[in-house]
């Protein structure tokens, strides 16, 4: 949701089963396909609409190339048939944000608007501000060209996957040609607005780490799946925090399952956003598991310096955040100039000389040298133990050295100073 600039094409939608768009179908085959097109979940229409509400094809040319595609025109309301989720009405979410009032606005993104409101704890029915359980709705921005596919991607992944350190779907509405999604709330927000924006709660050298390692396990969890997932958008605006500063992976719009049968990379549309996607992603369409790792690298550092992955009201040398402080990363002195201010050095510099080295290791050109997940966990904790060792020594030391402040020490007995 923040305002990094986006690389998003308006999805469409390729028929792989049948070139002529024209030909009749049945509703069976209809749904099998669509079962198809969507990793297996089915896309139902409701029972009350008529058979003439069954979606359409319409050709459209490409405009990258002369080959034909097609954009499917989807009913104006529907459901995915998923055991976990809640099916919501649109009334019920428009008494839940008190008819998604402007200031229930908790932010906006590519897809739309996310609101605040409140249902019961146990049935999820709408409930009055301040009462029951707070929940965030994402409403589907009417001239949005991401709706549908990343509306049913959500759907799809988080309706599947549950991890502490993923955000967890309640539900989601599709009603009148609007798609919307319910999330737990996250009280703290993204990470986004903590390491970037005037007035965000400034966070410690202790809580970027944990942050870091919730957000690395989330990632892992995704990659170390039956089916392994690529998160596509890993950046700060899509890491959420709890109340206790909690990380959370929340946004799976872009998500993709990843390669099969031995492949190293699955061949996409280019989408995600600038200064975050992976050099050889943006270059070829080419999408590997540790593209998610090169994004994992760059928030990192971002954590460490506190500034944005892309910033064009830096100076010309300093927009791109990677290519400015890389050769920053392997010098202690260096490393200390481009560290947050906000930090006030209080952070043990051999913990961030290794994050410092974690980070190149992420950013590795080659997909093939950057770490897994699992490693890049490993680091993150080692890193952590350094950190508690470092503040136990300064403990120790300080215990063994403290002397009152009017005393000197002289023949091993303590005497006044005069």
């Amino acid at each position: 949701m923040g305002n990094n600039c986006c690389f998003r094409s308006r999805p469409v939608a390729v028929n792989h089963h049948n070139s002529d768009t024209t030909k009749s179908r049945s509703p069976e085959t209809e749904r099998a396909e669509n079962s198809q097109e969507n990793g297996g979940i089915m896309v139902g229409k409701n029972i009350s609409e008529s058979q003439e509400d069954v979606k359409e094809e319409v050709r459209l040319e490409s405009e990258a190339n002369t080959s034909t595609t097609t954009k499917k025109i989807m009913p104006s309301s529907g459901r995915i048939l998923t055991p976990n989720l809640k099916i919501f009405t649109l009334a019920e979410l428009k008494s839940a944000t008190r008819n998604f009032r402007p200031d229930t606005v908790l932010g906006e993104g590519g897809f739309g608007r996310v609101f605040r409101g409140w249902v019961d704890h146990k049935t999820y029915a709408p409930s009055k501000a301040g009462v029951g359980m707070a929940v965030a709705v994402k409403k589907s921005n009417p001239d949005s060209s991401q709706g549908l596919e990343e509306w049913q991607a959500e759907v799809k992944f988080l309706g599947k996957f549950s991890h502490p350190n993923l955000v967890k779907l309640l539900g989601y509405c599709w009603e009148e040609s609007q798609f919307l999604l319910v999330y737990e709330y996250m009280q703290k927000g993204s990470l986004e607005n903590h390491l970037f924006r005037n007035g965000g709660e400034p966070l410690s050298w202790e809580t970027r780490l944990k942050i870091a390692i919730e957000a690395a396990k989330g990632l892992d969890y995704l990659h170390t799946s039956e089916k392994s997932v690529i998160y596509r958008d890993f950046k700060a605006s899509n890491i959420l925090l709890d109340g206790a500063f909690h990380a959370k992976l929340s946004d799976f719009g872009l998500a993709k399952f990843g390669p099969l049968n031995g492949n190293s990379h699955i061949t996409t549309r280019v989408m995600g956003t600038y200064g975050y996607a992976a050099p050889e992603y943006v270059a070829t369409g080419h999408l590997y598991v540790k593209s998610d790792v090169y994004g994992f690298g760059v928030v990192l550092l971002e954590m460490l310096t506190g500034l944005r992955a892309l910033d064009t009201n830096r100076p010309s040398n300093k927009h791109n955040l990677v290519e400015w402080a890389n050769p920053s990363l392997s010098s202690k002195s260096k490393l200390k100039k481009i560290m947050d201010p906000r930090l006030e050095k209080n952070y043990p510099i051999n913990g961030a000389m290794k994050a410092g080295e974690l980070i190149l290791k992420c950013l590795e050109g080659d997909p093939k040298k950057r770490p897994s997940m699992n490693d890049v966990l490993d680091d993150l904790v080692r890193i952590s133990e350094m950190k508690e060792k470092s503040k136990e020594r300064k403990s120790k030391d300080k215990e063994s050295h403290q002397r009152s402040p009017i005393h000197r020490k002289h023949g091993g007995k303590d005497i006044p100073y005069i």
